[in-house]
């Protein structure tokens, strides 16, 4: 079994990608605010919001329990609407020896697609791959989308 693994989804949502891009880059601490059942905080512990090299700890409902990942920001494309997040401690490292969250926001004529990438290598092949995790990142796509759409500012 191939312990390197890679899962991916799309998201079709109303909202533009900058937009949906902006809360990711800017705020992502107010993500908890709408997307309650999912996401509990998002903290900034060095850094600044949004910039390369900056590292945030998310804390999240997964599996039926509260669990935390700190991760670094390693790539943000402005022009492009993405940005890249890798474990570099916490619940995702207990099952993955690396973790990578990379989403892109892209514009349609409506909406746009917002385009989830989840790359790890696990530390046995006794684990599953992440689609768990996966289906968390599209719900909580889903709320952000939700809250938008509800011509809130992402100020």
């Amino acid at each position: 079994m191939d312990l390197f693994g890679k899962v991916e989804a799309d998201v079709e949502i109303t909202a533009s990608a900058s937009k949906f891009h902006q809360i990711f880059h800017h705020r992502p601490h107010h993500i908890s605010n709408f997307s309650r059942g999912i996401i509990h905080g998002v903290d900034l512990l060095e850094g600044e919001w949004g910039k390369v090299g900056s590292i945030v700890i998310w804390r999240y409902s997964h599996d039926g329990k509260v669990v935390a990942s700190k991760e670094i920001i390693e790539a943000v494309d402005e022009e492009n609407n993405s940005i890249t997040f890798t474990a570099i401690e916490g619940c995702l490292l207990q099952q993955y020896k690396s973790f990578k969250l990379k989403l892109q926001c892209i514009p349609k004529e409506k909406g746009s697609v917002v385009h989830w990438t989840l790359e790890y290598e696990k530390l046995h092949d006794g684990i599953p791959d992440s689609h768990g995790l996966l289906q968390l990142c599209v719900a909580m796509s889903k709320d952000i989308d939700a809250y938008l759409m509800e011509d809130n500012e992402v100020a």
